[in-house]
């Protein structure tokens, strides 16, 4: 397998991701995600052009708030995005490669995952389907190639097969 070839991060993440700000409330990010429908939302604090990432909130942690606030009543202060959200998520690089990008989403079972720079600033995020789609190419191509190396096309073989005459 030829790493040069391999896709990664950069090549399979969203770049248009949906965002949230840190003092955004709870059923605003309810509404916001239903509206969009998106199952998980960056928070992201906005530095000129540049996201950078806070944290993240899945539709697990808007159930989960949500349902408390309603059985136990209001709580203080009022639930914001940076409330709710998870702290320190899991991220991945723009050079991760389709492999270890495989290798976390099942070993974490998660949906989706933030792809960051160095400095924390948020450049995309990948989708299981989006990694489903990457190795379904990947997968594709390397049978194709594989199909070569395996029956090797031999010009002259070909041509000499056409002079042959059975008696």
């Amino acid at each position: 397998m030829h790493t040069e070839t391999t896709p990664t991060a950069r090549e399979i993440m969203n770049t248009h991701v949906l965002c949230v700000e840190p003092e955004m409330l709870l059923g605003d990010i309810v509404s916001f995600m239903l509206k969009h429908k998106i199952s998980n939302v960056p928070v992201v604090r906005h530095d000129i052009n540049v996201k950078h990432l806070l944290g993240f909130i899945s539709e697990g942690d808007c159930l989960e708030f949500l349902a408390n606030e309603m059985f136990y009543g209001n709580p203080s202060p009022t639930q914001t995005a940076t409330t709710i959200m998870k702290k320190h998520p899991t991220c991945v690089g723009p050079g991760t490669d389709v492999f270890a990008l495989t290798s976390i989403f099942m070993s974490h079972q998660f949906r989706h995952l933030p792809v960051i720079d160095q400095d924390q600033n948020l450049l995309g995020i990948i989708s299981r389907r989006d990694i489903l789609r990457a190795l379904d190419e990947f997968y594709r191509m390397w049978n194709r190639a594989s199909d070569r190396e395996r029956f090797p096309v031999d010009v002259h073989k070909i041509m000499n097969h056409r002079f042959i005459v059975t008696g």
